[in-house]
């Protein structure tokens, strides 16, 4: 029976290992759904089949209830609220890991010498350790994109010195409890040490602002991957350490990716914005040019007249919903024999409204759906562009003014196309809480309301033309 266990424990892990690959792609990502979907379904079957207890009444139940929290989720969860459903999912595993820590650790049945007892005792500690900063983080950072907890940062006073104190005190416990056996003062250490960790997981999110907070959720994955990976060292289970360590190493190279994409120092935001305010400062407001708004009208005779459109989503499409009324403009406008191509931010085209998804979920085709590297040296030949709720993605400041808080921050130069029309609700700044000189420029028009409904009456204006 083992060894059949083990057999499908390691056809899950081929099965994780394809998803992954498939995802990285929009051609092959509904295949690496189906991939992740089969592995995960073989591991719970083995995991059930490998108890040994009888406990199978308390499991099913379980499983039952959990069935049926996810189903609720996945049919009411809007993509715009995605983020901040990843973040409290990560906060789970981050409870099991320290659940499971505490739990093997006070196990009776445990009574491990020498070398197993030290390797034991490290493992408890460092999943404690690394589940409660998960927990308690990512309940932080659910709460900000929730809006329950201002995105301002918490600045106290010596704020990384307060951390590093704090995780000299659980390295110093650490060293105190590994050695020793199970009793009163031992147990003490691990209390004490996991509501650090608690506290620290709290600090570290807390000094994090609002606009690193895309990045602070695939740090978060990151962490609850490599909690995973320990509780799999304390249980002995291969699976959940190849998992954790997937999980862990792939949402550290996307935190990078992201960090990288927002001219952030990766280091920066995992120690809590360490060596900044841990938030983009604001700009001085003062931007030189005039406001031009246009209309529905204009904007059918603009997209009559260009030959080659590029779409630049962001947030404010995700909000409005109108990945539908994009893909039908695009549609039209590509019958009409017009070059049609979305230009994505490598970090708005991730997690914030996730605009590959949302683009893939309308039907609009993959082969013009381009990344920002691909598209920005096109954009000076375009003779339109609509941007469709971005903001910070497409500020000419991160280019053009070296002293900007964006400063250096790779954007798509969408300005340097012939026209730029911004569909947006407001004049109300992005993420980073800057003004935009991209809607003063001569050659941009300001299109307000809602994105869908302002699409929708110009795809009917267009109609009869």
């Amino acid at each position: 029976m083992n060894s059949v266990i083990s057999m499908a424990y390691l056809f899950s892990a081929v099965m994780f290992i394809l998803s992954l690959g498939g995802l990285s792609t929009h051609e092959t990502a509904r295949r690496g759904n189906y991939y992740g979907m089969v592995g995960m379904a073989v591991a719970i079957i083995a995991t059930v089949a490998g108890i040994t207890s009888g406990a199978y009444l308390p499991v099913a139940i379980a499983m039952g209830v959990g069935a049926v929290v996810g189903i609720h989720l996945a049919r009411k969860v809007e993509m715009t609220a995605m983020p901040q459903l990843v973040a409290l999912l990560h906060s789970f595993v981050g409870l099991a890991a320290v659940l499971i820590g505490w739990g093997g650790y006070l196990d009776p049945r445990v009574n491990l010498v020498g070398a197993a007892h030290i390797v034991h005792n490290t493992e408890i500690f460092i999943g404690v350790f690394i589940g409660a900063i998960t927990l308690t983080g990512s309940i932080v950072a659910f709460g900000k994109l929730q809006g329950l907890i201002s995105g301002k940062p918490l600045m106290l006073p010596a704020r990384h010195w307060l951390n590093l104190i704090a995780i000299l005190v659980c390295v110093l416990l650490g060293a105190w409890f590994i050695p020793a056996d199970v009793g009163p003062t031992t147990i003490v250490y691990l209390l004490v040490m996991t509501s650090i960790a608690l506290l620290l997981g709290i600090h570290l999110i807390a000094a994090i602002g609002g606009a690193d907070m895309p990045v602070v959720i695939s740090m978060l994955n990151s962490y609850s991957g490599w909690a995973a990976a320990a509780t799999g060292f304390m249980l002995s289970n291969d699976l959940l350490i190849v998992i954790g360590a997937l999980v862990g190493s792939s949402g550290a190279i996307l935190s990078y990716i992201m960090c990288r994409g927002m001219n952030r120092s990766f280091i920066s935001v995992i120690l809590g914005g360490f060596g900044s305010d841990g938030e983009v400062a604001g700009g001085d407001g003062e931007v030189e040019g005039e406001v031009v708004a246009t209309s529905h009208d204009e904007l059918a005779e603009d997209l009559r007249n260009a030959e080659s459109i590029v779409i630049v989503p962001g947030f404010g499409m995700a909000v409005a919903h109108a990945q539908q009324a994009v893909s039908d403009l695009t549609d039209k406008l590509r019958k009409a024999g017009k070059t049609v191509r979305f230009g994505i931010h490598p970090v708005a085209g991730r997690l914030p409204g996730h605009m590959n998804v949302l683009l893939a979920e309308a039907n609009v085709p993959y082969d013009i759906v381009l990344e920002m590297e691909e598209i920005n040296d096109d954009l000076p030949k375009t003779d339109l562009v609509l941007v469709i709720g971005a903001n910070d993605t497409v500020n000419p400041d991160a280019v053009e003014k070296p002293g900007s808080p964006i400063a250096g921050m790779p954007v798509l130069e969408v300005w340097k196309a012939g026209k730029v029309v911004v569909l947006k609700r407001s004049m109300a700044s992005g993420y980073a809480g800057v003004a935009n000189p991209l809607f003063y420029k001569e050659n941009s028009r300001m299109l307000f309301g809602d994105a869908k409904e302002s699409l929708q009456s110009v795809l009917g204006k267009l109609n009869p033309a």
